[in-house]
């Protein structure tokens, strides 16, 4: 029996992750919106961010709650968004500032939108405002494209950066932060990266692992799935494929761990939406088809996750 019962937990703790289900995350307020994408929650748990989009993607906003009395308020637009194109916002590991994707020109004097860059804003706590965004600027930031900042808790900054030059599609990119400061990006290596597009990358607070999204790839599910990578002695593994317990034949992107809870968050175009019925529908019947959470819209959904599930 003992021996069994050891069985029964090994089991539980490498592929017990297969015995879970995803379910929506912040259903009632998530569902205010078109589209809602790349959640970021604060260290301490009671602020989360995420995105907020049009039916079409061509607008978007940063938006805020923060958990009161154990609930979670009312959205708001956050105070440093709501103007330009904002998205793919992540904490610090102190949770005083804030790393985004913004195409908000340079120069204040004029509103015409430059390319994709990543801004950053600060406050002195966490009770205090955001200051005025300011741009990430150089070594990160170039003339090319550069999304979904995600930092280690040794500084390392990982980023996604679409350079034509390289001849390929999007790539994920790390800086290494030395003394404080971050040194020329470099691509990761084609265990990771390939020809096609990477994208959407979360690295572990301790860089053991890498789970980022990759587009229409041969072992792929859907349009876009994740992948994990881990980091090992002798580099980066060969990525693999977070399996249809959350991969679905759709568009599945923007992870997030909570490594306090073991919960993985991500954003779906999960469609789960009739489309045969056995008898004419009512008008009600229609809308609440419509409506359901899971009909193709960009949604937050979230698993319990355990990251040493995929290294076999």
């Amino acid at each position: 029996m003992k021996h069994l019962l050891i069985l029964f937990f090994t089991f539980n703790i490498f592929f017990g992750f297969s015995q879970q289900t995803i379910t929506p995350f912040l259903e009632d307020i998530v569902k205010q919106f078109p589209n809602v994408r790349d959640i970021a929650i604060a260290p301490n748990g009671n602020e989360i961010m995420f995105s907020a989009q049009s039916v079409m993607g061509n607008t978007s906003a940063i938006i805020t709650i923060t958990k009161e009395s154990g609930e979670w308020s009312n959205p708001k637009v956050a105070s440093f968004s709501g103007q330009f194109f904002d998205l793919e916002p992540f904490f610090s590991h102190d949770g005083l500032k804030l790393y985004f994707v913004s195409t908000r020109p340079l120069d204040h004097s004029n509103n015409t939108p430059k390319d994709f860059d990543i801004w950053f804003v600060e406050r002195h706590d966490l009770k205090s405002n955001w200051s005025k965004p300011i741009n990430m600027g150089s070594p990160i930031n170039t003339e090319h494209g550069e999304f979904y900042p995600s930092i280690a808790k040794n500084g390392n900054f990982y980023f996604t950066r679409d350079n034509p030059k390289l001849k390929q599609k999007d790539d994920i990119y790390m800086s290494e932060n030395i003394n404080g400061k971050l040194n020329e990006p470099k691509v990761l290596p084609n265990t990771i990266n390939s020809e096609g597009y990477e994208y959407n990358a979360f690295i572990a607070p301790d860089e053991s692992y890498l789970i980022y999204g990759c587009y229409n790839r041969k072992d792929g599910l859907g349009s876009g799935d994740l992948y994990i990578s881990y980091n090992t002695i002798e580099g980066w593994t060969k990525a693999k494929n977070l399996g249809d317990k959350i991969n679905s034949t759709k568009m599945d992107y923007c992870p997030f761990v909570d490594i306090k809870t073991n919960t993985l968050y991500f954003t779906s175009k999960l469609d789960n939406t009739k489309t045969k019925f056995e008898k004419p529908q009512s008008i009600e019947d229609l809308l609440d088809e419509f409506n359901k959470y899971d009909n193709g819209l960009s949604r937050l959904y979230k698993i319990t996750f355990n990251s040493n599930a995929f290294k076999n």
